[in-house]
């Protein structure tokens, strides 16, 4: 999207999954719960939460706990600077792997009755409708639902230069670029349930529990000194 109100960004071409194998399906697919912003807007710290709520667990695929080795030898072999994670090149030859690497795993895991959680930006597949028509149809079909985590540009960039990571370093040199893109507290315009994570940590688990996660989540539990 362009980032500018009112108007519409030409929709890229769906990017093509491939599933590597059969996988046997149950009659109706487990769940897959994405969680998806701007890097720095606190999807782990959302996912973290929201898997307290769920009975079965769900099996937790987060791209920076997956990835990371993979993506440093790919920048290390082609002669790219490690901060790069953003970009034509990055998207091409990084990015279209670590999705489709999610993707395929997230079919596979569900395919067999285990619910499952995306953890990643995510951010053309959240971004397009066509995109995301084409993702869920490659997770396996409904039910996948989107959980937006949604954050402000200023404390997104606070967020960033307080975790102080080397691959954090490109985002930060063109940043207003990278907010552009990112676009933090813009709502996709895909169906998804929105936490706003601008507050402290007792605002986010007021709005966590708020959300309706449907039949599969349990109750939200007291904490301690809580009537």
């Amino acid at each position: 999207m362009s980032g500018v109100p009112g108007e519409a960004a030409a929709e890229p071409a769906p990017f093509e999954y491939s599933v590597l194998r059969a996988v046997p399906r149950v009659e109706r697919p487990a769940p897959v719960w994405v969680v998806a912003g701007a890097p720095g807007s606190g999807k782990s710290t959302v996912a973290d939460a929201l898997l307290e709520r769920f009975d079965p667990v769900p099996a937790l695929l987060d791209k920076d706990v997956l990835f990371p080795g993979f993506v440093s030898e790919v920048l290390s072999a082609h002669g790219r600077d490690h901060g790069e994670r953003e970009g034509t090149w990055y998207d091409e030859h990084v990015k279209a792997h670590e999705y489709g690497g999610m993707t395929d795993a997230a079919r596979q895991i569900r395919g067999y009755g285990c619910p499952v959680m995306l953890v990643a930006p995510f951010t053309g597949q959240i971004r397009h409708p066509g995109q995301w028509r084409a993702w869920v149809a490659a997770l396996g079909g409904e039910p996948v639902r989107l959980i937006w985590v949604r954050s402000d540009t200023e404390l997104l960039r606070q967020r960033i230069v307080r975790r102080g990571v080397a691959q954090d370093s490109g985002k930060l040199a063109a940043f207003d670029a990278f907010a552009a893109r990112m676009l933090p507290g813009t709502p996709p315009p895909v169906p998804h349930l929105d936490v706003d994570n601008t507050g402290d940590r007792a605002q986010l688990a007021a709005r966590i529990a708020a959300l309706d996660l449907g039949a599969s989540a349990r109750p939200p539990t007291p904490r301690a000194g809580t009537p």
